[in-house]
C-alpha cells in the first residue's frame, strides 16, 4: 500500500518532471545539511516548467552505485535558486511549454523527500510504467480523429468527377489504420487489467508504448497525404497531429528503449561472461 500510494503521489506530481533514457546517469545533486537540502545541477525537457508550481525532481541524495543513491523529491518552483531558461522552440506540442531549469544552492525541507531516500530510482522505474501506459490511452482518441476526420474530408473531397474516398486504395488503407488502432485499444485495455490485478506488465507496457509510437508516425503521414495540398498547411487539424504526435515516439522512453527492454524481458540478449559473473 505505501509504494502503490507513492507511486500515483509521484504521476500526478510529474507535471514537471523530465528524464532522458539513460536515468541512471542523472548529475544533478541534493545534499543534506541539518533539516534541508541543498539541490545544485540543472534539468532539460522539463514539460510546463513555466506553468508548474511545483517539480518532481529526481536527484542524487548520496554516493554509492547509481540505482540506490537517487530520490524523489518535491520542490516549489518559487524557490530562490531555480533560474528557468527561455522555452524551447518545438516543431509540435507548442501549447505545452518545455525548458530548461538550473538549480542553485536551492534549498528544501529534506521532508520533501517523497518516500524512502535513496528509491527515487526504483520508484520511478515504476511509475513509467504508467506513463507509458497513460501515453498510449491519451494516443487513442487523435489517433481514431485522424482516421475519421480524413475519411470525411475524402468523402467530400471531388476529383475527377467523383469523392477521393469512392477509391478502394483510400478506402482500404483507412480500414487498415483503424484495424492497428483497434489492436492498440485492445493491447492497453488488457495490460491495465493485469497492472490493477497487481501483477508485472513490464513487457507489455514497453510493447504497447512501441506500438503507441509507430503509429503516432504512421496514422498522421497516411493520412495527411490524402488532405494533398490542405494537409501541408497549418488550417486543418491532421497537420498539427503530424507534428504534435511526432513526440509519442521520443517522450516517455524512445522506440529504441522500449525495444531494449522488450528484449531484455524477452531473456533473448547473449550474455558476456562478465555479465555472467554478476
Amino acid at each position: 500500500m505505501y509504494l502503490s500510494l507513492h507511486r500515483y503521489i509521484i504521476y500526478y506530481l510529474s507535471i514537471s518532471l523530465s528524464l532522458g533514457s539513460d536515468v541512471a546517469s542523472a548529475k544533478t545533486s541534493a545534499i543534506r545539511r541539518g533539516d534541508d537540502l541543498i539541490i545544485n545541477g540543472q534539468k532539460m525537457w522539463i514539460t510546463n516548467a513555466f506553468q508548474a508550481d511545483w517539480i518532481c525532481l529526481l536527484a542524487n541524495t548520496s554516493d554509492g552505485a547509481a540505482h540506490v543513491n537517487k530520490s524523489l523529491i518535491c520542490v516549489p518552483m518559487d524557490t530562490p535558486g531555480i533560474h528557468l531558461n527561455k522555452r524551447i522552440d518545438k516543431m509540435g506540442m507548442r501549447s505545452s511549454d518545455t525548458a530548461e531549469i538550473f538549480f542553485d544552492d536551492v534549498r528544501v525541507p529534506a521532508a520533501n523527500i517523497i518516500g524512502e531516500a535513496g528509491l527515487g530510482f526504483t520508484y520511478q522505474m515504476l511509475q513509467f510504467q504508467e506513463e507509458r501506459l497513460a501515453c498510449a490511452a491519451l494516443c487513442l482518441s487523435p489517433l481514431d480523429q485522424a482516421v475519421i476526420g480524413t475519411a470525411e474530408y475524402t468523402g467530400q473531397r471531388m476529383a475527377f468527377g467523383k469523392p477521393l474516398l469512392s477509391n478502394q486504395v483510400i478506402q482500404h488503407k483507412l480500414a487498415e489504420l483503424q484495424t492497428e488502432i483497434e489492436m492498440l485499444r485492445s493491447a492497453l485495455y488488457r495490460a491495465t487489467d493485469l497492472y490493477v490485478q497487481g501483477n508485472d506488465v513490464t513487457q507489455l507496457a514497453s510493447m504497447i508504448k512501441l506500438k503507441s509510437g509507430k503509429l503516432c508516425r504512421i496514422v498522421p503521414d497516411a493520412c495527411l497525404q490524402y488532405w494533398g495540398g490542405m494537409g501541408f498547411t497549418n488550417e486543418v487539424p491532421i497537420s498539427r497531429m503530424y507534428r504534435d504526435m511526432r513526440l509519442v515516439p521520443i517522450g516517455g522512453g524512445a522506440d529504441e528503449i522500449m525495444l531494449n527492454i522488450i528484449a531484455k524481458t524477452m531473456g533473448i540478449i547473449p550474455q558476456t561472461k562478465k555479465t555472467k559473473n554478476k
